[in-house]
């Protein structure tokens, strides 16, 4: 039964993996994949467990017990990316992000790239990574119009995007999950990743400044050209949105609440401005027909119409997924039996930043929280974070903002392998070797 189990998920993660190829989105096999593993477990009888941390053991328990847990973590999850999601979309109604081009003022490319390469590092902790790639990508292409030019410096806005959501709790997905199921701490992630994140940046940056690439200055006419109109909100939605998704990790400190309370109470100040600015005098939960135009004006309903479910699908299907080989125990056992191969946890963890290049980086963490039973904060968990996080931008299909940024410029997958992919492996390495450096003094 367990070989009946495994072939599934493998073949689901395949499919995931092979999207591109297939032309089938890859929520339709994760969450084919989640229903027939618990289905199978259900209707054989097999008994399920949770794991004790505390113990380090498994502890038997019952389905429908241990399958509510996991509705419940993953619930936590969406509902955190909702929220997330919907205030970067409010912030988009006004065009808020158009703001963050005025900080832009230079012609040299040398200089260009250092400006985006902060912007995506520092944007990517606050919005996530995926978000400051789109944002960015899309000013470079009005700043930018020679797109043999424009293709590196999208390649290193990957990069740098990458590392700065690896050390934020909101940067990245995984990282979110990481959080959000109490492995770290938002003060020792940001100790422990922050400066290793930040060699994970500069590394290739400052290689790429010597390359031919980004010698001498863009024309004149570039920096003015295709100017976006300016909303007379837009930069007060920005800081205003951007301030309320950074409140979260203090609305947890505070309260010790789950995060995505934090992000919903931040949600609604967002969506409460957002209405006053628009003048739009309606209550968001009518179904009444006679504000169906209103509605239609809403920057709250625009923006919740915007928001990428399948994107929150497949997060449902695939960590539920992986909680299905959890239950079961497969994956401690996994664990135990790869730490006796391979005994230097340190290896293994890198070798699952170079494999999140290759596969999705989500199941790969979800995968790992089930393995491992370290307690919070414990330096493994920010390893993986790091690992997971970064690792991805050595392939431009390893991470969600390669995969964008390789739709927004059409970048060839071996132009990105031949151009930027040792930069990317050189900045891990790098982070790597400055996380193993640093951590002793942390802790």
């Amino acid at each position: 039964m367990e070989i009946l189990l495994v072939s599934i998920f493998v073949l689901g993660y395949l499919a995931i993996t092979l999207e591109h190829t297939l032309k089938v989105d890859k929520l339709i096999p994760a969450l084919a994949m989640m229903a027939l593993l618990w289905a199978i477990i259900a209707l054989a009888h097999l008994p399920v467990f949770e794991v004790d941390t505390a113990l380090k053991k498994l502890v038997p328990t019952h389905l429908e017990e241990i399958l509510l847990h996991h509705l419940g973590k993953t619930a936590e999850i969406i509902v955190f990316l909702l929220g997330a999601m919907t205030i970067v979309e409010i912030i988009d109604y006004f065009n808020g992000f158009a703001t963050i081009k005025s900080f832009i003022k230079t012609k040299s490319k040398k200089a260009l790239l250092w400006i985006f390469a902060a912007l995506a590092f520092i944007l990517s902790a606050i919005i996530d990574n995926l978000t400051a790639t789109i944002v960015l990508i899309t000013i470079l292409q009005k700043v930018i119009n020679d797109r043999d030019v424009r293709l590196w410096f999208a390649g290193l806005i990957i990069v740098a995007a990458n590392a700065g959501g690896a050390w934020s709790p909101i940067g990245d997905v995984t990282t979110t999950m990481l959080w959000i199921g109490d492995k770290v701490t938002t003060g020792k992630l940001i100790s422990y990743l922050l400066i290793p994140s930040l060699v994970c940046v500069i590394v290739p940056v400052f290689i790429a400044s010597l390359l031919p690439a980004f010698k001498g200055d863009i024309p004149d006419t570039a920096v003015d050209a295709n100017e976006d109109e300016v909303h007379p909100r837009g930069a007060t939605m920005l800081y205003l949105g951007l301030s309320a998704i950074v409140f979260v990790p203090v609305f947890k400190t505070i309260t010790h609440l789950p995060p995505y309370v934090g992000m919903m109470f931040s949600l609604a100040i967002v969506a409460t401005f957002a209405e006053i600015f628009s003048a739009t005098k309606i209550n968001i939960t009518s179904i009444d027909d006679d504000h169906d135009e209103a509605a239609h004006h809403s920057p709250v309903h625009k923006s919740l119409s915007k928001i990428e479910l399948p994107s929150i699908l497949f997060f449902l299907g695939i960590l539920l997924a992986v909680a299905a080989l959890e239950s079961l125990g497969m994956l401690f056992s996994f664990a135990d039996s790869m730490n006796a191969a391979i005994p230097n946890t340190d290896i293994v963890i890198m070798l699952l930043g170079i494999g999140s290049a290759v596969i999705d980086n989500v199941p790969l963490v979800a995968a790992s929280m089930g393995m491992f039973s370290q307690v919070t904060d414990d330096p493994l968990w920010h390893f993986i974070a790091f690992s997971a996080g970064t690792g991805g931008s050595m392939l431009i299909i390893g991470s969600a903002a390669g995969v964008v940024a390789m739709g927004m410029e059409k970048i060839d997958f071996f132009w990105y392998l031949k151009k930027i992919s040792w930069l990317a492996f050189l900045g891990f390495f790098a982070g790597s070797i400055t996380f193993m450096a640093l951590r002793g003094f942390i802790a």
